[in-house]
């Protein structure tokens, strides 16, 4: 059944993806009034989560940003589907990377770089446009997906313009197989970890549970850490914004370089809060006794 249903798709995402920006963003318009209006998809989760992080804005402005978000939403799942045809010309033209970017002074060091980012803009986007800049080799941690054959799928559009990949837990590994070449490894910072084995810290007035994975690499392979920040300028276009955050990891104590980046991250959603991923059930956990 995952094949069948693989090979069906398959055609009509190709088919999407090679139709220019401005008629995907028909077909988006489209989609956010039959996802938000008539399927309602997990809009209890979203309504919730801003209810959660933002307490003290009114029912009406956190209705303006679930609006704004699933419009978003929309723009992200057709912009993405776009990724798997895009060229590089328009990749360019619709991602901006700065010349005085952190990753150029710290890649002047002769230094590998982690870089950490959350579900914030376009994410593929960004990914495929540092990897088409070429300060170094990016590699990006994924999960894989269930099914095998859409794993394959996004595999392929995330290694586009030499882009590269770790799964998950063959992260670290990979990383000290690679220690002796200048890369940059790319990590998800917002995703959520099993509970029980997660660093607890408060995140949008929330308790978080989080993972420690960048900041125990970058201490255990002396690596700065920059944050990202994929801003989105207008529709369709956006800039990649960076900061050296974590120059010396290893005189961080525990837990201090992952608040420092979230602490980033959050200050980036309070500002401009319609561009995060609010459909993630993030705080699904609580926290042990």
């Amino acid at each position: 059944m995952q094949a069948i249903g693989y090979y069906i798709s398959l055609p009509f995402l190709y088919g999407l993806s090679y139709l220019p920006f401005w008629l995907l963003y028909v077909f988006s318009d489209l989609t956010f009034f039959l996802v938000y209006y008539i399927i309602g998809y997990r809009k209890k989760v979203v309504h919730q989560n801003l209810a959660n992080a933002f307490p003290d804005r009114s029912p009406a402005e956190r209705l303006t940003i679930e609006r704004q978000f699933y419009r978003f939403f929309c723009d992200l799942i057709f912009e993405t589907v776009k990724c798997l045809t895009i060229s590089e010309r328009e990749l360019l033209r619709r991602v901006e990377f700065p010349e005085d970017a952190a990753f150029y002074e710290t890649a002047r060091q002769q230094r590998s770089i982690i870089a950490v980012m959350g579900h914030y803009g376009n994410w593929e986007m960004g990914r495929a446009r540092y990897s088409l800049q070429g300060v170094y080799p990016n590699y990006a941690i994924y999960k894989p997906l269930s099914n095998p054959y859409f794993d394959r799928l996004f595999i392929g559009l995330r290694t586009r313009f030499d882009g590269r990949l770790y799964p998950m837990k063959q992260a670290f590994k990979g990383m000290l197989a690679n220690r002796a070449e200048l890369t940059t490894t790319t990590f998800i910072s917002d995703q959520t970890p099993s509970p029980k084995h997660a660093y607890w810290t408060s995140f949008l007035h929330q308790p978080t549970p989080v993972y420690l994975g960048p900041e125990k690499i970058a201490q255990k392979l002396n690596l700065p850490v920059v944050f990202v920040n994929l801003h989105r300028k207008k529709r369709g276009y956006y800039r990649i914004d960076s900061e050296l955050i974590v120059d010396d990891p290893q005189a961080y104590k525990e837990g201090e370089i992952t608040e420092l980046h979230l602490k980033k991250l959050e200050a980036v959603i309070e500002t401009d809060p319609a561009f995060w991923l609010w459909t993630h059930r993030r705080w699904k956990h609580k926290p042990p006794a």
